[in-house]
């Protein structure tokens, strides 16, 4: 039974699963939307928001909080250039919303496996 067991297993190893989730949140942040399967997009999708939230606490306080913050989300996404355009551009557009900062829409199952393929991107205002 899987009572309360949280996150995906994706196929991949503990290692791969983060390198993943890492990888695409990033490339989420960087491009504003990806293309990916509705798997994987599911499985990030909770990840970034966690990070939009914590810039916008970030944004919001001062001194060592902010810091804390900054350090935390740099942590979790191991590229300082990321980092900073999560914290300049993306979370201040989120500072009024409450959440849901991400949508995925259904483009139709993939020619080579069938898998279905999703547009994972970050809500505009």
């Amino acid at each position: 039974m899987r009572h309360r067991v949280s996150g995906r297993k994706l196929g991949r190893s503990s290692g791969h699963r983060r390198s993943l989730r890492r990888n695409l949140t990033k490339q989420l942040f960087i491009h504003e939307r990806i293309e990916t399967t509705q798997a994987k997009a599911n499985a990030v999708r909770g990840h970034a928001e966690k990070l939009i939230t914590l810039a916008k606490r970030g944004n919001a306080a001062d001194g060592p909080q902010a810091v804390h913050c900054r350090r935390n989300a740099a942590a979790k996404l191991n590229d300082p250039d990321v980092v900073k355009k999560l914290f300049d551009d993306i979370a201040p557009r989120y500072a009024e919303r409450p959440g849901g900062y991400t949508r995925i829409v259904k483009l139709g199952p993939r020619l080579g496996d069938s898998a279905e393929m999703v547009l994972l991107e970050l809500v505009e205002e």
